[in-house]
């Protein structure tokens, strides 16, 4: 295995999984994470927060799955309002940019590297909530506000931090999705588009030809955002 093949979420051989040995389902994040992660966690739980996992590790095969699972109309695509898109009306440029706005192109996505991560309070969480990940969840007067308001001045204690924090025009605010940042820099340097190109030849990747002419802008718009 590459590094090429750890950039593009093509292997495991770099994780560990967090819920081993308990009876959660796996939760497999980047093996160099554990220590600080574990660090925020036990932080957190100090101050009346519990800090868990719903996402890690995303395989490129999953992501590929999600990507043409939306272009092919098979689950939605919705604007910043949550309002449905008719994709039909779309430009395939636009159609990508659409998804794009809340799913990662495979081969792009942070959670490749397994240093990205969504989380959530379970201590704030209704036993029979069902988990949404939408900005009304931890922004106000959402239920997950008061440990997003918290990880403000935490995060970067472990060294962690938000790359969505802020609308910059590719991916929309997340401010549930945080990185820690000593390792995906790194990540995100090496992932070029040569990289992500080589990756993407041969596979059945709906609108292939139109992402490899927009790769650069790709990257700059909805990665490479440090």
């Amino acid at each position: 295995m590459s590094d090429i093949d750890i950039l593009t979420g093509s292997t495991e051989r770099h994780l560990t999984d967090l819920h081993s040995g308990q009876a959660e389902g796996a939760m497999l994040v980047h093996q160099d994470i554990v220590v600080p992660l574990t660090e925020l966690q036990q932080n957190a739980a100090a101050s009346g927060f519990d800090l868990r996992l719903c996402s890690g590790f995303r395989s490129f095969d999953r992501q590929l799955h999600i990507w043409n699972a939306k272009l092919s109309g098979l689950r939605p695509v919705v604007d910043d309002r949550g309002a449905l898109i008719n994709l039909d009306l779309l430009s395939p440029w636009q159609q990508i940019q659409a998804v794009m706005r809340w799913s990662a192109l495979p081969g792009a996505s942070r959670h490749h590297w397994g240093t990205d991560i969504d989380i959530y309070d379970r201590a704030a969480m209704p036993a029979d909530y069902q988990l949404q990940l939408i900005p009304a969840e931890v922004e106000g007067q959402g239920m997950f506000a008061p440990m997003h308001d918290w990880l403000d001045e935490k995060l970067a204690d472990q060294g962690f931090y938000r790359p969505y924090g802020t609308d910059t025009g590719g991916v929309a605010p997340e401010r549930w999705h945080i990185s820690y940042r000593p390792l995906a820099q790194t990540f995100a340097q090496g992932l070029t588009a040569e990289v992500l190109e080589q990756r993407l030849q041969g596979t059945e990747l709906l609108l292939l030809d139109v992402v490899l002419d927009h790769l650069d802008e790709i990257l700059q718009r909805y990665i490479q955002v440090d």
